[in-house]
């Protein structure tokens, strides 16, 4: 049954409410005061009786009982609600100001303020009727739209399950994982317009749905504003991961193509001995194994060059990896030979399509080297090597842990997340030792990295001119990285200090 309520807000409403029926309070042509006629007419609208209505109006439309009966069927109408205030009288005009709260079936319920027009013609005061006392929107021949919103997707958060900070470099990787990934639908919601002759329509009130539940994302918010905060406004990334787990806890990424921490190839430079030394510990060396390192060698047919003109003798070959002898791991990688160096590779998860949870993540690629030439560039990390930022971080987080973890940027549960494959124990023990030596001794001695962290410096030629992109990959505690500048230069001048600024907040 349909349920009218009407409140009035002033004793002058309800005392001429309540004595509309007297003489005294009508003239010859109807209500003697604005106070009657508005109480008159919001008790009869109350009632729906749009008779009652017509005859309190001044000049109304032919269709004035269907305009309102086409808002109460459109919008689902069950039921309405008035508050007036007391007329505002101004010589022969007045208004009133009133509150309607309508009942929308199976939506809610809507209010809003309007206000009622008066005005006194002859002797008698009358509602001056326009659509705008429906709505103070509604024009001449507008109509009212009721329509579903869609439900909202599941927002990503922080692992905690608190928002993620404000334009983190995270969020391209994030757009769309709660529309992908969300384990529970939203509820739609519900939205009312008014379609005016030859205006867009105009949204007046939403009534929102639910939203799925959001979706946690293995992002630490405080591992975020760190890395965002050390790469600044530089071209370049940073992507940290927890090596106990492979949740990738931060990405601040600044590069110009959009999302190429995890999609860019790039030549990895000195940061891919890290998988010949790797490949060498696994045949038998080990890190006191004695080493050459020239400044200049041929490996292959290819002549090899170190950088700076380092030579350094006959040294060990955990102090060659300090020191990036490029003479040293271009002629081992050649005595090792293309397969050994492709099985290494492939243990720390090059050539494996990451399902992260976004919709595309790259690890890198070690494709034939063609002979021992492009043999010798490999083992350095250039020639037929690339990586991205994302599967260097991954090489620093196996060799922290001790096993290769697929990475990945939502739960395990909601991805094929892939197993733990354990690394030698030798080679791990051989890894670690050669890449704490590069922080304390080695190329990123003087890079302000915090005590107990280990890595490897790269800096990697992209062209003929011998221009070169900076790169530093390490771990400390359970938190791996890798840092990518690009066009950045030195390695260990560049990058190293990007990874310091980051640990330096972490540590903290």
């Amino acid at each position: 049954m349909r349920r009218v309520v009407v409140v009035a807000a002033g004793v002058l409403i309800l005392l001429a409410a309540a004595v509309f029926s007297c003489v005294a309070l009508r003239g010859p042509h109807g209500p003697a005061t604005p106070e009657a006629a508005s109480a008159a007419y919001f008790r009869a609208w109350s009632g729906g009786d749009f008779a009652a209505m017509r005859r309190l109006a001044d000049d109304p439309p032919g269709d004035f009982a269907d305009r309102h009966r086409a808002l109460s069927r459109a919008l689902r109408v069950d039921s309405v609600d008035f508050t007036p205030g007391p007329p505002v009288r101004h010589g022969d005009e007045a208004s009133v100001d009133y509150a309607v709260t309508r009942h929308l079936t199976g939506v809610g319920e809507w209010s809003f303020h309007a206000t009622l027009r008066l005005a006194r013609r002859n002797g008698a005061w009358r509602v001056v009727w326009s659509p705008a006392t429906l709505h103070p929107a509604l024009a001449d021949g507008g109509r009212w739209i009721l329509d579903r919103t869609e439900a909202g997707s599941g927002a990503p958060v922080a692992a905690d399950g608190r928002p993620l900070p404000a334009d983190n470099g995270a969020q391209p990787y994030l757009a769309d994982v709660g529309e992908r990934l969300g384990e529970e639908d939203g509820v739609p919601g519900w939205a009312v317009r008014i379609q005016n002759p030859g205006r867009p329509a105009q949204q007046l009130t939403v009534f929102p749905g639910r939203g799925a539940a959001p979706v946690r994302t293995t992002i630490d918010r405080r591992a975020q504003a760190a890395a965002d905060a050390a790469v600044g406004s530089a071209q370049a990334a940073l992507v940290a991961i927890r090596p106990s787990t492979g949740e990738i806890v931060a990405v601040a990424d600044r590069l110009p193509q959009a999302e190429s921490a995890f999609t860019g190839l790039y030549p990895p430079g000195s940061t891919f001995k890290v998988v010949v030394a790797a490949a060498l510990l696994g045949g038998g060396m080990t890190p006191a194994s004695p080493v050459d390192c020239p400044a200049v060698t041929v490996a292959g047919q290819r002549t090899i060059h170190n950088h700076g003109g380092l030579a350094l003798g006959r040294v060990s070959l955990a102090d060659a990896f300090a020191e990036s002898c490029n003479t040293t791991f271009a002629g081992l990688g050649v005595s090792a030979g293309a397969g050994r160096l492709r099985e290494s590779a492939a243990a720390f998860g090059f050539g494996a399509h990451f399902d992260t949870g976004t919709d595309t993540a790259y690890s890198g690629d070690l494709l034939d080297p063609g002979g021992d030439n492009g043999l010798a560039e490999a083992s350095i990390g250039q020639g037929k090597v690339q990586a991205t930022p994302l599967a260097m971080a991954v090489v620093a987080a196996a060799v922290a842990d001790g096993s290769y973890r697929p990475p990945r940027l939502v739960p395990a549960r909601l991805v094929h997340a892939g197993t733990a494959r354990p690394l030698p124990s030798s080679v791990v023990a051989g890894l670690r030792s050669m890449m704490r030596a590069v922080a304390t001794r080695g190329t990123a001695a003087r890079a302000g990295l915090p005590a107990g962290t280990a890595g490897k410096t790269g800096t990697a030629e992209y062209d003929a001119q011998g221009h070169t992109h900076a790169w530093f990959i390490g771990y400390r505690g359970d938190l791996a990285f890798a840092v990518f500048v690009l066009h950045g230069g030195d390695g260990g001048q560049v990058a190293g200090p990007v990874a310091a600024r980051f640990l330096a907040v972490i540590k903290s």
